[in-house]
C-alpha cells in the first residue's frame, strides 16, 4: 500500500502562483506514475500533471505553459508549480499514484482557490 500525503494550496488572487507536494511512504521508482488530478464542483476528476517513472511527463491540455510538475527521488515527493492562475483553476487536487497496473491510490485531497 502506498501513502500519499499532500501540503501546498489555499486561496490566491487571479494570476498568482501556489506550490502543491506529495510525498510518497513508497519510492518513486517503484510507482508507474506519480502526479496530481483535479475535481472542481460538479465536474469530472481530470488529469492536471503526472510523472513516470522513467521521468516522461504529460500534462492536462488546460495547465500547459503555466503549470510544472517535478520530482525529487531522495524524498520520494513530487512537486506541482502553479503559476498563472485562473479562476477556472478552482478544484480541490489529489495526489495520485499507480503502483503495478491495477493499484491507483489518492491523497485525502487538498483545495485550491482562485479568486477573481
Amino acid at each position: 500500500q502506498v501513502q500519499l500525503v499532500e501540503s501546498g494550496g489555499g486561496l490566491v488572487q487571479a494570476g498568482g502562483s501556489l506550490r502543491l507536494s506529495c510525498r510518497a511512504s513508497a519510492s518513486i521508482f517503484s510507482l508507474n506514475y506519480i502526479g496530481w488530478y483535479r475535481q472542481a464542483p460538479g465536474k469530472q476528476r481530470e488529469l492536471v500533471a503526472r510523472i513516470t517513472s522513467g521521468g516522461s511527463i504529460n500534462y492536462g491540455d488546460s495547465v500547459k505553459g503555466r503549470f510544472t510538475i517535478s520530482r525529487d527521488n531522495a524524498k520520494n515527493t513530487v512537486s506541482l508549480q502553479m503559476s498563472s492562475l485562473k479562476p477556472e483553476d478552482t478544484a480541490v487536487y489529489y495526489c495520485s499514484a499507480q503502483l503495478g497496473v491495477l493499484l491507483t491510490y489518492w491523497g485525502q485531497g487538498t483545495q485550491v482557490t482562485v479568486s477573481s
